[in-house]
């Protein structure tokens, strides 16, 4: 039974998350239902991980089994066509080894923030980015975030409904860049890390932008880390600016080379 890796593309607006819900859309339902055009049945897909309702990708990893050797180019198109109109994209497929595992295979999860900074309301990027309606200090969010580079207990960082098995884990890099975005200046967030805990990034991004608007001192986000205390949090920032920028592997199947 051939095995795909499916790099997947999509606005998170009209979903309630990537996990397949009952009576709610899903990513993973709309891909598991153009599956079921193609090879009738019941699928299962396994992602690198889940994104919450509003969050978008731009490379997000699952992976599918099927019975037919379809060529990857055939597949990626065959399912485009059946998932219209939904607001998902397979942009590459390729054919992987049966123990290759979207989530267990991953070494890397890289995760980008839009953060616009603009009294008008968005229109072009409405439900794409976070909006405030004040400037933010870059250098003093840059200060803050600099105490959240490494291994460390993310407890205040992470949901109360989070179900990691521990609150510990490594982030590799927090970098946050000015830019000019369709409606005005923004700041853009680059998180890497192995992994992630239950709203750990939109946790880091909310807390930072209390401290870009002068609400806390840079130091604050070192006291919140070592509180180990959920309501030591800064507010958690809406989802809409939040994507999954992609995925990173030992052997990325997507490497054409």
């Amino acid at each position: 039974m051939p095995r795909f890796a499916l790099k997947v593309e999509y606005h998170g607006g009209p979903f309630s998350g990537w996990q397949r819900q009952r009576d709610r859309p899903s990513v993973q339902g709309v891909i598991e239902a153009a599956l079921a055009k193609l090879e009738p049945g019941e699928h299962k897909i396994a992602a690198a991980g889940r994104t919450d309702a509003g969050v978008h990708a731009m490379g997000q990893v699952a992976h599918c089994n099927l019975v037919k050797p379809w060529d990857p180019f055939a597949l990626m198109g065959a399912l485009n066509y059946h998932m219209k109109p939904a607001p998902v994209a397979i942009v590459d497929c390729a054919e992987v080894p049966c123990e290759w595992h979207a989530r267990f295979s991953a070494q890397e999860r890289r995760y980008f923030f839009r953060l616009a900074m603009r009294r008008a309301p968005v229109t072009h990027d409405a439900g794409l980015v976070w909006q405030v309606p004040h400037p933010l200090d870059i250098d003093a969010m840059r200060a803050g975030a600099a105490y959240l580079i490494g291994t460390h207990d993310f407890t205040t960082f992470r949901s109360t409904t989070c179900q990691s098995a521990s609150p510990v884990k490594t982030l590799d890099a927090i970098e946050i860049a000015a830019a000019e975005g369709r409606g005005g200046p923004e700041l853009q967030f680059q998180v890497r890390a192995r992994s992630f805990l239950h709203n750990q990034v939109r946790s880091i991004v909310g807390s930072l932008e209390r401290v870009g608007r002068g609400g806390w001192a840079p130091e604050a986000i070192r006291t919140a880390l070592d509180a180990k205390d959920r309501a030591a949090c800064g507010p958690v920032c809406p989802p809409q600016g939040l994507y999954l920028a992609g995925v990173g592997y030992e052997d990325d199947p997507f490497d054409a080379d």
